[in-house]
């Protein structure tokens, strides 16, 4: 009698590599870990500069497509702009001012925080999260980290007497133009569209693609949707992430620049005159995303001496017994 055996997994295609090794983990003089992954580089005429790893098959930016769903609410005829355009392209933390802006742009429109098809959660920030749960709060939409591009969507639907209860489906005149937006942007179709964390339509494009939009962002024509977006973000980069988060820092203290993080460690970051960026850690491991993010910055030009924040994003201290013991740090 033959014993039960476990399928194959499929093989891999001929010729597949895996993706180079963009971090180590070192704990004690010892690498315990290493992280996988992929990034491009574009050079100010969009050419690619240099490529470490599959840049060519599409991935799922996650809410690096945020500043695209921004740019599709202006070009549905929504006039958002200064904070309240920012918001619409966030990633927030949770923070007070974060979850009140959410709040007023829902009620400017005729909407409550029930009409949100994002999920409730706490605050993205774990600080502000510790201070939620302490004052006795509990999970709610407004709170999401994407309560803000939620608002904004329903209040696309609401300029353009489009249904609202649906504004998540995939077909729906908002979301498809979300899609051309980024098809556009990118250079590129989508390749698969799947569901993201806060229910929204979820876009795949290449990483190269991903770096090609945030760099025609910053390039375009002042006044065009897509420039109205950067500028916001860049404006006011607290309402894009958070105080205590490297894409704030980045847009802060380095004049110009366009950085936007998304779920399971992918990145994206244009500077004004056209050079961008864009990678992904193949395991999702956000403890290696600043050390990778800081050497990309450095190779695509930028000095830690000139911009002493590169060391900020690029610390990620290892602790042991209350100590640093090490360090997840770039190996390329």
């Amino acid at each position: 009698m033959s014993s039960p055996t476990t399928p194959a997994a499929p093989a891999a295609p001929a010729g597949d590599a895996p993706n180079p090794v963009l971090a180590e983990v070192v704990r004690s003089g010892f690498t315990e870990g290493r992280h996988r992954g992929a990034l491009v580089l574009l050079n100010p005429d969009g050419t690619v500069g240099r490529t470490l790893g599959d840049v060519a098959s599409p991935v799922f930016p996650r809410s690096a497509n945020k500043p695209a769903q921004a740019a599709a609410v202006l070009r549905a005829g929504l006039d958002l702009s200064g904070e309240r355009l920012a918001l619409a392209a966030a990633s927030h933390s949770g923070e007070t001012f974060h979850r009140a802006l959410a709040g007023e742009m829902l009620k400017e429109h005729g909407f409550v925080e029930a009409d949100l098809g994002c999920p409730p959660d706490l605050p993205l920030d774990r600080e502000e999260a510790d201070n939620y749960l302490a004052a006795g709060n509990r999970p709610a939409r407004l709170t999401m980290n994407c309560s803000g591009k939620h608002a904004a969507m329903l209040a696309a639907c609401a300029a353009n007497g489009w249904s609202h209860t649906d504004y998540l489906d995939a077909d729906h005149p908002y979301q498809r133009l979300v899609a051309d937006t980024l098809a556009k942007a990118a250079g590129e179709p989508v390749a698969h569209t799947g569901v993201d964390g806060c229910g929204a339509p979820l876009m795949a494009i290449s990483l190269t693609g991903l770096a090609r939009m945030f760099r025609h962002f910053v390039t375009a024509e002042p006044g065009s949707a897509e420039r109205r977006v950067a500028d916001a973000m860049r404006a006011h980069p607290e309402y894009v992430a958070g105080t205590r988060r490297h894409d704030t820092w980045l847009m802060r203290e380095i004049p110009g620049v366009l950085a936007k993080m998304g779920a399971e460690a992918v990145q994206a970051v244009a500077l004004p005159d056209g050079r961008a960026l864009a990678l992904k850690l193949d395991d999702g491991g956000a403890r290696a995303l600043g050390p990778v993010l800081a050497r990309a910055l450095r190779l695509l030009g930028l000095d830690a001496a000139e911009h002493p924040v590169l060391d900020r994003v690029g610390a990620a201290p290892l602790h042991g017994g209350g100590q640093v013991v090490g360090e997840v740090r770039a190996a390329f």
